[in-house]
Parts: structure tokens; sequence; C-alpha cells
């Protein structure tokens, strides 16, 4: 006899286990939804709500934890229990109360993030799915002073041989950013970053017009001619707060566009930044609140893209913490971005001062990143992180697709 403790990440990893052992056909379904167990972190509840849901979970068979004295006003509660036990939860809600009901069906919808994908993007009559492998953005700084000098391609031929590389060797988004936003850097003139970015747009898109292309900025002018110029995708590290216009032109271009987390401004980003309780669970309602601006000005919430923003207003500890506990951004719906590479964490982990020597960590983080689902890496080393995620996915994703059967 021997003994095995399991890891089973959703219904569909008990289902193949319960089939494994023969249990009977009929008792899939039951046994599947005991065997799934979450732990649930509401925030902000008013505390007659907060006892409510409390005391409906303890109904349906779960547990919970209140605060000692819960604030009237708002508190936090902790719920455990198998899915079976919070899908039964909402029987014990008080009927006529809308916001539980709400509640419930965003606890019913966080606690199976795993087992469905989010809604694929179709652009350019491309169509990006989700789940089923992670795709590699390849960064193309058109800067003079980018962190990484590696990746400062400033001239224009530079820039599209840059471009052209990274495609061969599999990238399959090409992030092109004309403005620095390394700690500490200052913003550039409009003017200034559509010559850096539009011309290479161009001469990409016509040399290669079946790779997605997107525009790194924050600047509504600067994305619209990007898009004009053939670009597919807005990536705005304000997650459109720093100009209001640029909502407007991600709606009226009906295009995908990546919401990052950044606490303050590149220039001061990284002067002492603070999380009050816990960084990933601020972080994640902060991409809650973009993702309703973004819905309220016309936006297709199918074309939204979450990152959690690495080393934007974060310490080492903030990002590790991010990294070790990506998977849960996943309950939001949406596919999620990871920029990590060669970052200044990294080096802090590894005492690497210079970039040019972080390219090993970097390729870790990009694993793990696609071990816990991420959808896309955006990366500087496009040929190494291609085979690290191609192999990370062949091991973590349900659906496999191997190149050559039996090596």
């Amino acid at each position: 006899m021997n003994v095995q403790i399991m890891t089973l990440r959703n219904v569909q990893d008990i289902v193949t286990e319960l089939v494994r052992i023969g249990a009977p056909e009929a008792h899939l379904e039951h046994m599947s939804a005991r065997g799934l167990h979450r732990c649930v972190r509401i925030w902000g509840a008013g505390g007659l709500a907060a006892r409510e849901l409390h005391d409906a979970m303890l109904a349906a068979g779960g547990s919970a934890a209140l605060p000692d004295n819960p604030c009237p006003a708002s508190c936090d509660l902790l719920l455990f229990g198998t899915y079976d036990n919070f899908r039964r939860m909402a029987a014990y809600l008080p009927e006529n109360d809308p916001c539980l009901a709400q509640c419930a069906e965003q606890i019913n919808d966080a606690i199976l993030y795993p087992e469905s994908d989010p809604a694929p993007i179709t652009c350019r009559g491309f169509t990006l799915l989700w789940g089923q492998r992670t795709h590699v953005m390849g960064i193309l700084n058109t800067t003079p002073d980018s962190f990484f000098a590696g990746s400062r391609k400033p001239g224009f031929s530079d820039a599209v041989e840059s471009a052209r590389a990274m495609i061969l060797a599999g990238a399959d988004i090409i992030d092109i950013g004309g403005e620095s936003t390394r700690p500490g850097a200052d913003p550039v003139p409009e003017d200034v970053e559509r010559e850096r970015t539009a011309p290479v747009i161009e001469a990409i898109r016509k040399e290669f017009p079946d790779i997605l292309i997107s525009i790194d900025t924050y600047k509504s002018a600067i994305a619209a001619a990007a898009l004009d110029a053939g670009a597919d995708i807005i990536n705005d590290i304000s997650a459109l707060r720093m100009d209001k216009a640029l909502a407007k032109v991600a709606a009226r271009a009906n295009c995908p566009v990546c919401l990052m987390h950044m606490q303050g401004e590149p220039r001061n980003m990284q002067k002492e930044p603070r999380y009050d309780k816990d960084v990933v669970g601020e972080i994640i309602a902060f991409l809650e609140e973009r993702m309703d601006a973004a819905l309220d000005a016309g936006i297709s919430e199918d074309n939204i893209i979450l990152d959690p923003g690495i080393g934007f207003g974060k310490t080492v500890e903030h990002n590790l913490e991010i990294m070790s506990r990506l998977d849960e951004f996943r309950a939001l719906g949406r596919p999620v971005l990871l920029g990590a590479s060669r970052k200044r964490f990294i080096g802090a982990v590894l005492g690497l001062p210079d970039e040019a020597r972080r390219l090993e960590g970097s390729l870790a983080v990009a694993a793990l990143g696609a071990a816990k689902h991420a959808d896309i890496i955006r990366v500087h080393d496009v040929p190494e992180t291609v085979k690290a995620v191609r192999m990370a996915d062949a091991i973590v994703r349900k659906k496999r697709t191997l190149e050559k059967r039996g090596q």
C-alpha cells in the first residue's frame, strides 16, 4: 500500500483521476464538485453583508472567518470550501438582497477560473486563442534610453531587422515603444515618439502582414498614428488613466487594449512603493476598476488584456509575491500579460546589477509564468523564451500539441 498526495487544480484534473481509478460515471460530476477546494477572500464587505456571507457558507458546509470586531462599514472575510459548498451557499443568502446575490455570482465565477479560458481576441482577421499555449511578445524599443541597452534600436534599419529576427524566432506579437518607461524616465514629445514608431510599424506590417503588432504608449495621438500605420493592439502602462482620450481611440478602432497596473508614474513609481494589505488583492481591485472604466468607454470586454505591472511601483518582495500568485489574476476572466524580462528584481535576487547578465533569471520567470497560465510573456530574448515556454506548456497545458511525437 502506498500513499500519494495529489495536486488537483481544477475539475478536469479531478475527473481525470476519478476515471483513472474506474469510478462510476454517474458519480463524476458529484464527486468532482466535492474535490475542488478554494479559499475566497472578499474585500470591503459591509458588516451585515459579511455576517450573512459567513453564516451562509457555514450552512452550506464550508468554513468562514471574520475579524474579531467586524467594522459595520467595511471589513474583509475569508470563505473556505469545496465547489459544492460555494455552489450551495447562494441558497442560504437572503433572497431579497441583490448585492449579496451578485456577490454569490461573482464567487461562483471566480472559483471556476481555471476551468475555462478567456474569450478569444480577434483582430485583423487573426484569432488569439487563450489556454492552449503561451504567446510570446517581443520587445522592440525604438529609443536611445530604455533600461536594457541590448533592446535599444533607435535606428530605422536596426529596428526593422530586430523585428524580423524576433518574428523568425517565433514571436507572436511585436511590441513597439518609442518612449522609455524605465524608473525615473521623463516623457518625450509626441512628434518624436511618433517618428520613432509609425515608420517602423509600417515597414513591419508591409513585410509581415500576418504578425500582430502592439504599440506601447499611453498617448492617444501616438496610438491613433500607430493603428493607422498598421498596429493591432494598444499596450498602455497607465490603464487608460494618463490620457483620457486613449479609451475613445481604442473603442473606435475596436482593437485589443492591455491595461497595466502602475503605482505612480515612471518618473516616481519606485519611490517607496507601498500597499496597505495585500499587493495582489489591491492590484486585482485596481484592474477590476480599470476594466469597468474601459467598458464604460465602449471597449469590448473581449478586447481587454490585463497586466499586473511587474516592476512598476513595486519592491522586490512585491514582485516575488505577484509571481508566486500569478494564477490568481485569472479569476478576472481576461488574458494575463506578464512583463518581467531582465527587470531589477531578477538582478536583486541573483546579485546581478548588470541587465545583460539576467537572461537565465528571465527564462526562469517566463517558464514559471507559463506554468501559472500567463497568456502572453513580454520579453527581450525571443528565441530563448520561445523554447522555454514551449517546454513549460508541454508540461502544464492540458491541450498538449507536440511538433514531433515520441521525442
